[in-house]
């Protein structure tokens, strides 16, 4: 069974990653917003925002391992 995350995390390190997760979450949609047709204005450098995009995914990856690895070793205690 996949570790739950408790409502009102007590460890630093869990708040930690979950404000990098979402802050990384957010910051991801707002990328991608900026390839959408809508919001693409000629001065859209695709390569600067393909790489926050490439930034902004390994910091949830990231964010998501730290939580694993905490919460399984807190469950494990």
């Amino acid at each position: 069974t996949s570790p739950s995350l408790p409502q009102k995390p007590k460890s630093e390190l869990v708040r930690t990653s979950l404000r990098l997760l979402t802050s990384s979450a957010y910051r991801l949609q707002s990328e991608c917003k900026k390839t959408l047709p809508v919001e693409t204005c000629p001065t859209t450098d695709i390569q600067l925002v393909t790489q926050q995009v490439i930034q902004c995914a390994y910091d949830i990856a990231k964010a998501a391992k730290q939580l694993v690895t905490i919460t399984t070793k807190e469950n494990n205690n």
